[in-house]
C-alpha cells in the first residue's frame, strides 16, 4: 500500500456496509429519536442471539404483530421481511433480520421511504410483488400450447365471454425485469454513490414469476383484518372477526377479491402484469394496513411510565388497552365488518370505519322510493349504496319478472359469473335529489361490485349520467346509475325500454328488480369498464337486500336528525288543521290568518 493518498485507490465498499449507510439514512430521516429508540428496545427485547448476530425470527414476529395462527398468513409475512430486508441489494435475499434489516422493512412498508428517496415511488408495487413471488416456471407454464404473436396481441380485447379474465391468458405475461430496471432500486444506488462495477451480481430475469393463490388468499385474509387497525392498537383486538362464522364470512371475501386477478379454480397464481395493472384501480389501499402494523415496532412498551410501580393508578388505568369500538353502528343486512374492510381497499378507511351509518333499509322502511326518499335525501355527506340479489333465469318466471324483462332490451350478453347471488355498490359524493331532466353526482362518484368478484368502475369525466333518481308518475321511474336521464314521453304511451348504459345499475321503481350492464366493446359511458374482466357481461337480478349507508359523522348525524325533526312538526301541524271541527269562529280566524278569507274572498261555504 502507497504512502501518499493521491496515489491510493478508493477502498471497495462492501454491499453490507453500503446497505449499513443506507440504513443509517433511512433512520435519519425517516425516524424520530424517540422512535429510533423504541425500536432498539423492542429488537432487543425480541432477538435470539447467535453468536455475535442478534436476529428475529419468524414466529418472533407473529407473536409481536399478533397475527391469527389460523390464517396461516406468518411464512407469507416473513417471506416477505426476509426479502424487503435485503433492500437495496434484492439479489442477496432473503436475509438474516438484524436491525439494520429490520430498518428496511420497516420504512418500506410504512412508504416512510419516501422522505429519502423521492424518485420511484411507482415502484414500490414491483418491490411488493417481488417479496410475495416465488419463480416456479413449471407452476406458471400454461397446460396448452401458448398462442401465436399475433392472437397475445388481441387477446386483451377479444376474450371470450366465459366468465374468464382477459388478462390470465396463458402465456401472455412478460418477464419483468431485474432490479436493475427498478427506478426505487436505482435511487438508492444514486444515493449511495453506487458504480456500474459494484451493481454485479444482480439477479437474472424470472419469467415464471408468480404469488401463489393460497399465499395470496391468506395475506388478504390478514390485511382484511388489519385495515381498521390505527397505531398503537393491538391486531387481537379484532380475534372476534376469526372464529367460528365470521372466519367463514372473512374467507369468503378474500375470495372474491382474488377472483379479481385470477380464476382460482385453475390458475396456479397471479402475474405480475395482472397485479401491476389491477391494483391501482380495484385495490390502491390494499396493503395500507402495513402501516399500522409495522408501527408497532416504533412503540416500546417500556416507555409505557404509567406502568411504574409509582405512577397514578388513575393513569395506569387510562392508558390499559381498550376494547376494539364496533366498527358498524348498525348492522346491516348486507354490510359487515369484512365488507366494510373490503371497501376501505378502493374508498378511505377514514370516512369508513366507525363512521357510517345506516341511513335506509328495504327490509324496515319497505322497498319503495318513497320510503328511500324520506330516510336517504336529507343526509348531507357521502353516501354508499349496496344491493344484493339473485340471479334471474333467461326465461321470465312470472308476472312482475316478466314485465321487468319486457321493459329492458333484448339480452345479448351472458352473465358475469357462475355464482347465483351479486353484491353490487355505489359511492355517491353529493347529497341525493330529484332529477327532471339530467342526472346528478360528480366525477368522485364509484360504481363497484363486491360479490362473487370484486371490481370497481370509476367515474368519466367525458359522461356524466352518473345518478338518475325518478319517481311515479314521471316517464320510466327507476333508480339508476350510469345511464341516460328517461326523457319525457311525446306521447301518452311511455317508452318500452329502459336506457341502459354501457356500465350500468339500473333499479326499477319499486326496488324488485335490478339490472347490472357491463358492455366493454361500447365506449363513452359515465363509468370506466372493468380492467380485470375485459368481455360483456350483463346482470338481472331480484332485488333481496337494498340498503344506504351515509358516511360521516356526528355532525351530519345531527343535521339529519334536526331535518327530520323538523319535518315531524310541519307534519304534525298540518294533521292539528281540522276545518269544520264545528267551531266556526276559530276556523274562519284560522282561514284569516292564512289570506284565505276575508276582504273580496268568501273561502266558500262552512256550513
Amino acid at each position: 500500500m502507497g504512502q501518499s493518498h493521491s496515489d491510493e485507490k478508493p477502498r471497495r465498499r462492501s454491499r453490507e456496509d453500503l446497505a449499513y449507510d443506507l440504513a443509517l439514512r433511512f433512520k435519519e430521516k425517516c425516524f424520530t429519536s424517540l422512535e429510533f429508540y423504541s425500536l432498539k428496545d423492542v429488537f432487543k427485547s425480541l432477538a435470539d442471539q447467535q453468536g455475535s448476530v442478534r436476529y428475529l425470527k419468524e414466529e418472533t414476529i407473529a407473536r409481536f404483530l399478533e397475527l391469527p395462527d389460523i390464517l396461516g398468513a406468518s411464512p407469507v409475512v416473513f417471506q416477505m421481511v426476509s426479502y424487503l430486508g435485503a433492500f437495496p441489494f434484492l439479489q442477496d435475499a432473503p436475509v438474516v433480520l438484524e436491525l439494520p434489516q429490520l430498518v428496511m422493512v420497516i420504512v418500506i412498508m410504512t412508504e416512510r421511504y419516501k422522505r429519502v428517496l423521492r424518485r420511484g415511488s411507482t415502484d414500490w408495487t414491483k418491490l411488493i410483488f417481488k417479496s410475495l413471488a416465488v419463480y416456479d416456471r413449471k407452476a406458471s407454464e400454461p397446460e396448452v400450447s401458448p398462442p401465436s404473436d399475433s392472437a397475445k396481441d388481441e387477446s386483451a380485447g377479444t376474450a371470450p365471454n366465459n366468465g374468464g379474465f382477459a388478462v390470465d391468458v396463458p402465456g401472455e405475461d412478460e418477464p419483468y425485469d431485474d432490479d436493475m430496471d427498478d427506478d426505487l432500486v436505482l435511487t438508492a444506488y444514486e444515493l449511495l454513490d453506487i458504480k456500474e462495477a459494484v451493481k454485479q451480481g444482480s439477479a437474472p430475469e424470472f419469467h415464471g414469476a408468480i404469488i401463489p393463490t393460497d399465499n395470496f388468499r391468506k395475506l388478504v385474509m390478514l390485511l382484511l383484518l388489519a385495515a381498521p387497525l390505527d397505531a398503537q392498537e393491538s391486531l387481537s383486538q379484532y380475534s372476534n372477526r376469526v372464529t367460528g362464522k365470521e372466519l367463514e364470512v372473512l374467507r369468503s371475501t378474500a375470495e372474491c377479491i382474488l377472483m379479481s386477478f385470477v380464476d382460482v379454480e385453475s390458475s396456479p397464481g397471479i402475474k405480475y402484469r395482472q397485479f401491476q395493472t389491477i391494483m391501482p384501480v380495484l385495490f390502491p389501499n390494499l396493503f395500507n394496513s402495513f402501516n399500522a402494523l409495522f408501527e408497532q415496532f416504533l412503540f416500546s412498551k417500556n416507555l409505557d411510565f404509567s406502568k411504574r410501580k409509582d405512577a397514578n393508578p388513575h393513569m395506569q388505568k387510562q392508558t390499559a388497552p381498550k376494547p376494539a369500538q364496533p366498527l358498524l353502528s348498525d348492522r346491516g343486512d348486507i354490510l359487515n365488518d369484512h365488507m366494510l374492510a373490503q371497501i376501505s381497499l378502493f374508498l378511505p378507511g377514514s370516512s369508513l370505519f366507525r363512521r357510517v351509518r345506516r341511513l335506509y333499509s328495504g327490509n324496515e322502511a319497505g322497498f319503495s322510493m318513497g320510503s328511500f326518499e324520506s330516510k336517504v335525501f336529507n343526509w348531507r355527506a357521502p353516501t354508499i349504496l349496496l344491493v344484493s340479489g339473485t340471479l334471474l333465469a333467461d326465461t321470465p318466471h312470472g308476472g312482475p319478472e316478466a314485465a321487468f324483462a319486457d321493459a329492458l332490451p333484448t339480452k345479448r350478453f351472458q352473465n358475469g359469473s357462475k355464482s347465483s347471488r351479486v353484491t353490487y355498490g355505489v359511492y355517491v359524493r353529493e347529497p341525493w335529489k330529484h332529477t327532471h331532466k339530467e342526472c346528478f353526482g360528480d366525477s368522485e362518484t364509484v360504481l363497484f361490485q363486491l360479490s362473487p368478484v370484486h371490481d370497481v368502475f370509476p367515474a368519466s369525466t367525458i359522461n356524466t349520467d352518473y345518478v338518475a333518481f325518478t319517481k311515479p308518475p314521471g316517464n320510466q321511474p327507476c333508480l339508476s346509475f350510469g345511464s341516460p336521464h328517461p326523457r319525457p314521453s311525446k306521447s301518452s304511451r311511455r317508452h318500452t325500454h329502459y336506457s341502459i348504459g354501457a356500465v350500468s345499475l339500473l333499479l326499477n321503481d319499486s326496488f324488485e328488480f335490478g339490472v347490472f350492464n357491463h358492455d366493454y366493446s361500447a365506449r363513452g359511458g359515465a363509468f370506466h369498464t372493468s380492467i380485470s374482466r375485459k368481455f360483456n357481461f350483463q346482470d338481472r337480478f331480484e332485488v333481496d337486500q337494498l340498503e344506504v349507508w351515509g358516511c360521516g359523522g356526528d355532525d351530519e348525524a345531527k343535521a339529519q336528525a334536526a331535518r327530520w325533526a323538523w319535518e315531524e312538526r310541519e307534519a304534525e301541524a298540518r294533521r292539528k288543521i281540522n276545518l269544520g271541527s264545528g267551531d266556526i269562529e276559530a276556523d274562519r280566524a284560522l282561514l284569516e290568518m292564512a289570506g284565505l278569507v276575508g276582504a273580496n274572498r268568501s273561502g266558500g261555504s262552512m256550513g
